[in-house]
């Protein structure tokens, strides 16, 4: 319920014209999988774990933030899901198998379908108020940044296995993915990497 299938493909990760962390573009093929269409909401978190830790709280249909890594993953295993790994978060942001090639989630056009640093008035907003990428997913282009199940690496990614690639087996960060309400619209491209401590 309220997940999209995403069925499996190639498509060419990276991009040669962004951040270094981002080069070489290469190939890879993700199995189909599901994908929730939006951001989970404070309301869903809340039920589910008994709190809600974000700092714009009071709204409900809010994309739930300030989680850790480790509590987002708790939380999916508690609905009987998992976080998506950091190849399939980029297949689905660019719309899988129905992929337009667009520099963002769903457009070449960040307002179209993401909140960031210039049309967010400095906080999170409802999620699906923007238009959808081409398989109905809101949201992956802003308004907040999404775990990914890796863990953040350079070395791992310019050189990773073609089929399915999980990350590598250790690290210090975790991937996030999408930019955010407060971040400039090259980090809310579809292609762009970042990592974070998972505490």
């Amino acid at each position: 319920d309220g997940m999209v299938y995403v069925a499996g493909g190639t498509f060419q990760m990276g991009s040669n014209s962004g951040d270094s962390d981002e080069k070489p573009v290469h190939t890879v093929t993700v199995s189909s999988f599901y994908m929730d269409a939006t951001e989970v909401t404070q309301a869903e978190y809340r039920k589910v774990m008994g709190k809600n830790p974000s700092w714009f709280s009071g709204c409900d249909d809010c994309p739930v933030e300030s989680v850790s890594w480790h509590d987002a993953n708790e939380y999916a295993k508690k609905v009987g899901k998992r976080l998506p790994t950091e190849a399939e978060w980029e297949y689905a942001a660019r719309g899988g198998n129905k992929s337009k090639g667009y520099r963002y989630s769903g457009s070449n056009t960040i307002s179209s379908v993401g909140w960031y640093d210039n049309n967010s008035d400095d906080k999170t907003h409802p999620v699906a108020q923007k238009q959808p990428n081409e398989l109905g997913l809101y949201d992956m282009s802003g308004n907040v940044y999404e775990w990914c199940s890796d863990w953040y690496s350079d070395s791992y990614y310019r050189s990773s296995p073609k089929n399915d690639p999980q990350g590598p087996n250790s690290g210090s960060r975790r991937v996030r993915r999408g930019g955010s309400w407060n971040y400039y619209d090259r980090y809310c491209r579809v292609a762009d990497r970042s990592g974070r401590s998972p505490d």
